[in-house]
């Protein structure tokens, strides 16, 4: 497929053509909430995900463009070794304008997942500007300095912001005027696949585990309570805890480590279904710190999407949403979360179930993306802008740029 097709999805007349997306997070990573509402997005008009940048042995700046499920385009910037802090933005700035200039991208949405992004994209006029906060970043290890004074910039820019849970718009709804909760939606579908287990289907890597199992998928990162997971493997060891997902941020070495704890790696968002299946609870072994604060885990309704009783640490939220009417058991310490095993254990019962799918039907992804676009939709239309870069595209400063991987 020409690039040049990948701009030109067609759409009804008066409606955006385009989106641009600027995400901290890869495409290709743990599929979550971006991948969720951007491929549905797609459907109607093209997604083009601008992610951040990689470094190369190269001379010159790039991009690597690439498509994925209905035609997203990932834009990834490649960016010479050794290129100065002080020079990262400007050439990702020129990179922009050559995108926007050789697809003419015109009448777009700007969608941002972290606010970093403002240091290259400050100077786009898009018709519609949307925050889409679904973490905290700025609680996060690592975080950058600047992070909280480049949201409140993008706060002053935003048209609409959304955010991925009640505690998060607790906090963010002072600063905007125009803010609407969405939290974590399911695919009940999918996960739903779970509940129909055959032995035909256990990923070999998990099939040998010795029963009970408890499981988890996701990052394994500074968020997880990683002691926590350390005295339950020893208080029961007639349980195997099952850890799938990258580690990020944190050494393998920090870890614990136990004949009956399983750490298989990352797998696909296709391939989770066959593992939940496999065990007899999940968990949620998170620890209560600043980075979980305001988290409102997508795993939830994924869990008990595929039947399965879940124990998890007292995550604002999921108390709120979960654990108040008894679909979750909530525990606050080894102790507690080892008493609670058992009790979620013998929750899965007809009763339980039906409350369950109750619960699901009340919200999906579809149901999410549909009112997220009609807000969008609302607010182009009562205070439409320009629609084009700011200033006329850096002729003499883009015209040294490359694409790669075409």
């Amino acid at each position: 497929m020409k690039t040049t097709e990948w701009i030109k999805k067609s759409s009804p007349s008066g409606k955006i053509r385009n989106l641009v997306c600027f995400s901290h997070l890869r495409w290709d990573f743990v599929y979550q909430r971006p991948q969720h509402l951007l491929s549905r997005c797609a459907l109607d008009c093209q997604v083009t995900v601008v992610e951040e940048p990689v470094y190369h042995s190269i001379k010159v700046p790039q991009w690597n463009l690439a498509v994925r499920e209905n035609g997203v385009v990932i834009a990834t910037p490649e960016l010479p070794n050794g290129t100065s802090e002080s020079q990262v933005a400007e050439m990702q700035r020129q990179l922009l304008n050559q995108l926007f200039d050789r697809f003419s991208i015109s009448d777009f949405v700007a969608w941002y997942y972290t606010p970093m992004a403002l240091n290259f994209s400050r100077h786009l006029r898009p018709a519609v500007t949307v925050y889409d906060c679904m973490d905290e970043l700025s609680a996060f290890r690592g975080a950058p300095l600047e992070l909280a004074r480049l949201e409140q910039e993008l706060f002053a820019k935003a048209d609409i912001v959304f955010t991925g849970g009640a505690s998060l718009y607790e906090a963010k709804q002072k600063h905007h005027s125009d803010v609407h909760m969405f939290p974590s939606s399911i695919d009940a579908g999918h996960f739903g696949r779970a509940r129909n287990r055959t032995d035909a289907r256990e990923p070999h890597d998990q099939k040998n585990i010795p029963k009970q199992r408890i499981g988890f998928f996701g990052v394994i990162d500074e968020r997880l309570d990683l002691e926590l997971l350390r005295i339950l493997a020893d208080m029961r060891p007639d349980w195997q805890f099952i850890m799938v997902g990258p580690v990020v941020k944190i050494s393998t070495e920090d870890l614990p480590h136990a004949q009956n704890i399983h750490y298989l790696g990352q797998k696909s968002y296709e391939q989770l279904p066959n593992y939940l299946a496999g065990w007899d609870l999940a968990m949620m072994p998170f620890a209560m710190n600043e980075s979980t604060r305001f988290i409102s885990p997508t795993k939830t309704p994924e869990y008990l999407a595929a039947g399965k009783p879940v124990v998890s640490t007292p995550i604002r939220d999921v108390v709120r949403t979960y654990g108040s009417s008894g679909l979750v058991q909530i525990a606050e310490d080894a102790n507690s979360f080892s008493l609670a095993m058992d009790v979620a254990l013998d929750q899965r019962t007809p009763e339980w179930l039906s409350s369950v799918d109750e619960l699901l039907r009340q919200n999906s992804w579809d149901k999410t993306w549909s009112r997220m676009w009609s807000l969008i939709d609302e607010r182009r239309r009562r205070s439409p802008k320009a629609s084009a870069i700011q200033s006329v595209v850096d002729v003499a400063g883009s015209s040294e740029l490359g694409v790669a991987n075409v």
